[in-house]
């Protein structure tokens, strides 16, 4: 997934510097900086390296600026030894994963899962996790139907969208 991702990007990137005035300014679209929204608009969910970024400063007290740059690029974090490398190897040698796998797609990943499946016992305690709580009628939704709802409730597309809008647009005075 994350190879197609820096596909996509780097391809929209190549078609945006190919259409760029001198006088329009940055318009290259970045993940680490929050220009760039993954999601699925059919599903009405998306997110942000950002909103990430905030979940996990909050969680492990930590810059929430650095902590961007981490979750993009060449960046895996050891947790053995407690501390971010730019290789995709521990001390012994055991590939590690890239920062944006272990700790965005893989957390995603593990809650469709546990939704598709209708393991509740997993899909609650990542719901509690992250601090969410679902409406009976949303409790008693099955496969994609109560993914939608988990992931929406989770992280909503138009929030996602509102919130690029407001740090990467410019005013419309």
């Amino acid at each position: 997934m994350y190879q197609n991702f820096i596909r996509v990007v780097d391809m929209v990137n190549v078609i945006i510097s190919t259409y760029q005035a001198d006088d329009m300014g940055e318009l290259q679209v970045l993940p680490n900086k929050g220009s760039v929204a993954f999601g699925s608009g059919k599903e009405c969910w998306a997110f942000t390296i950002t909103k990430f970024a905030r979940f996990y400063s909050a969680k492990f007290k930590t810059d929430h600026g650095k902590l961007m740059e981490k979750l993009w690029g060449d960046n895996y974090y050891d947790q053995a030894a407690k501390k971010w490398k730019t290789e995709g190897q521990d001390e012994e040698g055991k590939p590690l994963k890239r920062a944006f796998v272990q700790f965005i797609m893989d957390p995603i990943c593990k809650l469709c899962v546990a939704c598709m499946e209708g393991n509740t016992e997993v899909m609650n305690k990542i719901l509690t996790t992250l601090g969410l709580t679902l409406s009976q009628a949303d409790r008693e939704l099955q496969g994609k139907h109560i993914l939608k709802a988990v992931m929406s409730k989770w992280l909503n597309a138009a929030d996602t969208l509102l919130e690029m809008m407001i740090q990467h647009l410019p005013s419309p005075r």
